[in-house]
């Protein structure tokens, strides 16, 4: 199948209408939603934008105390602007991935310098801010600003790939998968912004990679994938990504003796870190180039002022 005008009727709505698959999603998601946090109502384009990015590849349990603690420290983005990189930095802790807290506070001074302080609403605007790119942007005017966007991420790819397409796994992303998601919103402008989301939390809970619960979704008897008899992929395994010996694990534990040190620390200090002395000063080489650490003139390193 190649778009959404092909998928298999389903449910009639009043007057023996058949309803759109788009408004059984957002009726699914109406009882089965996780409660987190950002997706309260009345949570603020910077909440949401915060929420956005610790999210990247960081599973949900370990972002929810620290984006709590971070929007109480700094609740808006002028505040993260007055920060130092080192307080960014500590108080990202394990989240992983640290650059990506530099770069919020970077598109928080955008923010106050640009934009009044306020979070821009539109997306071409959104996409410029530092470290913003399409996905983050839409998601900040839907969820942030209630704009009609499509939303599109990985599990909504995949969503999209079996429901419209009858494929098992979605295929590198591509200008498409936009205009395939925004075929499937409900009319509805507020509905629209609820299927956004909706459909994303469908990718995380039923629709998911391997397994999927199809006897659960929604969407299941519209679903050209499961039509056409749940086919398996014939793309290779995924290969499961490693983090024990990694340069990633390396990296961490050597921002792991800066944050906790109170002041720049002697090359000596590093060392425990890390037993292997040549991929030790291949990471904490590139944390330098990152930004995430900085060497003083006598020779100590420390997390940036």
């Amino acid at each position: 199948m190649s778009s959404t005008a092909s998928l298999p009727l389903g449910p009639e709505g009043p007057g023996g209408t058949v309803r759109p698959v788009g408004e059984e999603i957002v009726d699914w998601y109406a009882g089965a939603a996780r409660d987190l946090p950002w997706r309260a109502p009345g949570t603020d384009p910077w909440a949401v934008l915060v929420s956005e990015v610790m999210l990247q590849q960081t599973p949900v349990a370990r972002v929810e105390p620290i984006w709590r603690e971070w929007l109480a420290r700094w609740p808006r983005p002028v505040d993260l602007a007055a920060a130092s990189p080192a307080e960014v930095i500590r108080a990202w802790g394990k989240l992983g991935y640290p650059r990506r807290a530099l770069r919020l506070r970077e598109a928080a001074a955008t923010i106050a310098e640009r934009h009044g302080g306020v979070v821009p609403a539109e997306v071409d605007q959104l996409e410029a801010l530092p470290g913003i790119g399409t996905y983050t942007a839409r998601a900040v005017a839907c969820f942030g600003y209630g704009r009609r966007q499509p939303v599109v991420d990985t599990n909504v790819r995949r969503v999209v790939a079996r429901l419209v397409h009858g494929r098992a796994e979605a295929a590198p992303a591509r200008a498409a998968d936009l205009a395939d998601i925004a075929a499937l919103a409900p009319e509805d402008d507020v509905r629209a912004v609820r299927f956004s989301v909706a459909v994303m939390e469908l990718g995380a809970l039923v629709c998911v990679a391997g397994t999927p619960r199809c006897g659960i979704c929604p969407a299941r008897d519209r679903c050209a994938w499961r039509l056409a008899g749940s086919r398996a992929s014939d793309a290779p395994p995924r290969r499961v990504q490693r983090f024990a010996g990694t340069d990633r694990q390396v990296r961490g534990r050597l921002l792991d003796v800066l944050r906790a040190a109170p002041e720049p620390v002697e090359p000596d200090a590093l060392v425990p870190a890390w037993d292997d002395a040549v991929q030790r000063s291949r990471c904490l080489d590139s944390l330098l180039v990152d930004g995430l650490v900085v060497q003083s003139a006598d020779g100590r390193f420390g997390l940036p002022d």
